[in-house]
């Protein structure tokens, strides 16, 4: 029949065209779905500093800043710093900040770096622009007509009308099953 060999071609040239997207959703997906176990987009690296003395806030200009991003070897990444508290000193870095205790002297140095190409497919995932969200509407359209094709794109036992059928009512009961239960 004539719309078994549309339905073929249909199926195949859109799961060609849009097999990077299916990559990139599909892991952008998965990482979105473990954000409470870890960051997908950033590396934050924390490491605990002692200047082994305490710093008096009328005592902080410039000068004394840099000297203590030299003892922490970041003094090439200072930007800017400033007390959010009376008791505290935040130092502002390329990449991160160093909080400091200024009665102890004791900070915390916190690094920040994109974390290389789930930055990139999350910020796909995100919607960046209008463009892109014609496109990821584009996408989500073919999804669908990928699904329907794919359960035509065989026959017979192992096709819709055998053990096709099953399989498809496995996967549509799963989801309810979460909607009733959850």
């Amino acid at each position: 029949m004539k719309w078994r060999k549309w339905n073929r071609v249909l199926h195949r040239d859109f799961g060609y065209f849009f097999v990077a997207m299916s990559i990139i959703y599909g892991i952008s997906g998965i990482a979105l779905n473990h954000i409470n176990d870890w960051n997908p987009n950033y590396i934050i690296q924390h490491k605990e500093i002692n200047l082994n003395r305490e710093l008096k806030k009328e005592n902080i200009n410039q000068q004394t800043i840099l000297s203590i991003l030299k003892e922490t070897g970041e003094e090439k990444n200072y930007k800017k710093y400033f007390f959010p508290a009376d008791n505290t000193l935040k130092i502002f870095l390329k990449g991160g900040s160093i909080v400091f205790d200024l009665g102890t002297g004791k900070g915390t140095l916190e690094k920040i770096k994109r974390r290389p190409f789930f930055h990139e497919v999350n910020f796909l995932h995100y919607n960046p622009g209008k463009l892109w969200i014609w496109f990821s509407d584009i996408y989500a359209g073919a999804l669908v007509l990928l699904a329907i094709t794919g359960l035509f794109i065989l026959k017979g036992k192992n096709g819709i009308t055998g053990r096709g059928a099953w399989l498809t009512i496995a996967g549509l009961i799963i989801p309810i099953l979460f909607l009733l239960f959850l």
